[in-house]
């Protein structure tokens, strides 16, 4: 039997085949992923939520894609595992928590290897994160650990295996990783992902596809860190820097993170009085006037009457210290479920309050907008995946956005760094490393001196303009 076809049927082949061409060239599987740990040792201790650290084991991730022409491609990419801030434990040590998030790793290499999940890299962690949690959960009990593997930690365990994802896949198409968020390479809108009011767009919206050129570093001051040359007790020695004056003329800086206690109101205000006296003494040295500070409280404040005296005590002391205050991270605890009556509408009228260990989902970023929470803290640490889709809804309703890293050396600074420079609205980038575990960036200073080797303040993110994430050729 002769098929007849009509001429519309002609005029619409070639484009029926154009689409199915580009399905294969655009949709990805993954054919291999494997993780491995490195260990570093602090140069000097940071403590934040009442705990002091003084190492690092850092996830590397290594992945293999192929699209549906059969053409491979390699990733990479890193992520501090940061136990101590995602799986805080009363009942379990370092070395119990350190040792689930590997476990949890070992099965998310595995769920991921044996998944045949195709598609965008986002489509390929939205399908597989049940079963990333699902394990976690399922470890838990199975080890019979005192307490369960956090959904916060899930997803910084996770982050490093999407990340790779993501280089990889920007190298294939022979882009940067930015400019795989439209139309021409999602075949869902972000209505799949995160809500109908996000019908017919797509993460391109959102995210710029350059990278901003030059961004303020934001330098930490934490709980134990020397701030006066008298404060130093006991010299470090290796030639960095010892106290704030000298990271001031080191690194040029203009931004200053202040972890405070938030269980001590007379030494939270001190420490904020006393950064901003040093600043006063030391930035018109380099020709600074316009610093500012953000305020880390690591959700240790009791309540947010707690948070508001602070800051009336801090205005009443100093009105150029208060005016200098950018914004104020997670005042109190991570569960604002269960810490409903801890609302932020009056301390949000003072200054943005961002969420940062609430953040794991839309659910918790429209409950912390209920709560009057005005802003959130994105993190590569959180996979890449979930901070894009995050920073679109934060866009959407217009917050305040700020990126945050976990201590994020080498190739996780990269990560971190770029997320920063490509989300509108970010205004400045972590780099703690350089101050704590300068040892895991060396090998990355020369491939980026603008990321890692700062003298006016500024991070040359203009740097980020390779292919993937940047991480690696």
């Amino acid at each position: 039997m002769t098929q007849t076809i009509s001429r519309r049927g002609l005029l619409a082949a070639p484009l029926a085949f154009a689409i199915h061409s580009s399905a294969k060239t655009i949709e990805v599987r993954i054919k291999e992923i494997r993780a491995s740990y490195e260990d570093f040792l602090y140069r000097t201790p940071i403590k934040f939520g009442g705990n002091i650290v003084d190492k690092v084991t850092m996830l590397n991730v290594h992945t293999i894609i192929e699209d549906g022409l059969g053409r491979s491609q390699r990733g990479f990419s890193a992520m501090s595992m940061g136990n101590v801030w995602s799986f805080p434990s009363k009942l379990m040590s370092y070395e119990q928590t350190l040792h689930a998030m590997k476990l949890l790793s070992s099965e998310v290499e595995r769920i991921t290897n044996a998944s045949g999940a195709t598609g965008h890299p986002v489509d390929i962690n939205v399908a597989l994160e049940d079963q990333y949690l699902a394990a976690a959960a399922r470890l838990s009990r199975e080890q019979k650990w005192k307490q369960a593997i956090p959904k916060l930690c899930s997803l910084v365990v996770v982050s490093p295996f999407d990340a790779a994802i993501h280089d990889a896949y920007g190298k294939l198409l022979g882009r940067g990783a930015y400019q795989t968020y439209g139309p021409d390479c999602m075949r869902k809108d972000l209505s799949h992902y995160i809500g109908s009011e996000f019908k017919g767009e797509y993460l391109s919206r959102y995210v710029l596809p350059r990278p901003k050129p030059l961004m303020p570093l934001y330098h930490l001051v934490g709980a134990v860190d020397p701030i006066f040359p008298t404060d130093v007790q006991k010299p470090v020695g290796d030639g960095l820097p010892e106290n704030l004056p000298e990271w001031i003329r080191f690194n040029g800086l203009r931004n200053i993170k202040i972890k405070l206690n938030g269980e001590d109101a007379k030494w939270d205000i001190e420490r904020v009085l006393r950064v901003h006296a040093c600043c006063a003494e030391n930035m018109p040295a380099i020709q600074r006037k316009d610093w500012v500070y953000s305020l880390d409280f690591n959700e240790k404040c009791p309540n947010v009457a707690y948070l508001l005296d602070v800051l009336n005590q801090i205005e009443a002391k100093s009105a150029g210290a208060y005016r200098r205050i950018q914004y104020i991270e997670q005042p109190t605890r991570r569960d604002l479920k269960a810490d409903r009556a801890n609302v932020m509408h009056e301390a949000a009228k003072r200054k943005p309050v961002v969420i940062d260990e609430s953040l794991t989902e839309k659910e918790s970023l429209m409950l912390s907008r209920e709560m009057g929470y005005s802003g959130a803290a994105l993190k590569a640490c959180k996979g890449q995946t979930q901070a894009l889709l995050m920073a679109a809804v934060a866009q959407k309703y217009k917050m305040f956005l700020c990126v945050q890293d976990l201590t994020c050396p080498g190739a996780s600074l990269i990560h971190s760094a770029g997320l920063a420079a490509h989300v509108p609205g970010v205004a400045a980038i972590e780099a703690n490393a350089r101050q704590y575990v300068p040892v895991a960036n060396k090998d990355w200073v020369a491939r980026f001196p603008g990321i890692f080797d700062i003298k006016d303040g500024f991070v040359r993110t203009s740097e980020l303009r390779g292919k993937g994430l940047s991480a690696v050729a």
